[in-house]
């Protein structure tokens, strides 16, 4: 629960409501083969190693910028706060976590559908308190750093796929990941 002080204040525009966003439903693995033109980040270059390190060098980050006095306000009606953000990315750190834990226990599972949009509508992104994201923050990308770290050279290549028929390879998965996290720092501007 959340207390009123982390709450958007009513008088601001309608950017800080939850529900003007404009879903994301653009197939991401290309960022697989070419660097992100937004980001500048090229996830195909990244190494294991390169993940567990940018995750761990992601959640500070994501700290400082989450007590800003700002971190709760859109920049417009369309853009998540940089709040939401983190939350998307604390439970980004989960579902891959989930993702590269069933990579590694069974043979070419399919991933189960995750609707981000939905779940920021769902759990509320944009009420919940700045800190306790940040908390959870760190929690969540040691946790998913730690099982990135653990992976040994022979499971890199074990398959995983997506819903819509996307394959991953522990490694790709890692890649694709950690562009998430590089990409939306770059979003909120950290």
């Amino acid at each position: 629960m959340t207390d009123d002080a982390t709450l958007p204040d009513a008088t601001l525009p309608d950017a800080t409501l939850p529900d003007e966003i404009v879903p994301d439903d653009k197939d991401w693995t290309w960022v697989l083969e070419r660097p992100c033109p937004e980001c500048g980040f090229d996830a195909g270059r990244a190494s294991l190693a390169d993940v567990v390190t940018l995750v761990r060098d992601a959640v500070p980050r994501w700290q400082e910028r989450l007590a800003r006095p700002d971190a709760t306000q859109r920049p417009d009606p369309a853009t998540w706060s940089p709040l939401e953000y983190g939350a998307h990315t604390r439970d980004v750190f989960d579902v891959f976590g989930v993702r590269l834990a069933s990579m590694l226990e069974s043979d070419a599972p399919e991933f189960a559908s995750w609707d981000q949009d939905a779940t920021a509508l769902a759990d509320d992104y944009a009420h919940q308190d700045p800190a306790a994201v940040a908390r959870e923050l760190a929690v969540t990308g040691e946790r998913v750093a730690t099982r990135f770290a653990a992976v040994s050279d022979d499971q890199l290549d074990r398959p995983g796929l997506r819903s819509n028929g996307s394959r991953f390879t522990v490694l790709t998965l890692g890649q694709y990941f950690v562009h998430d996290v590089v990409h939306h720092l770059h979003d909120v501007g950290a």
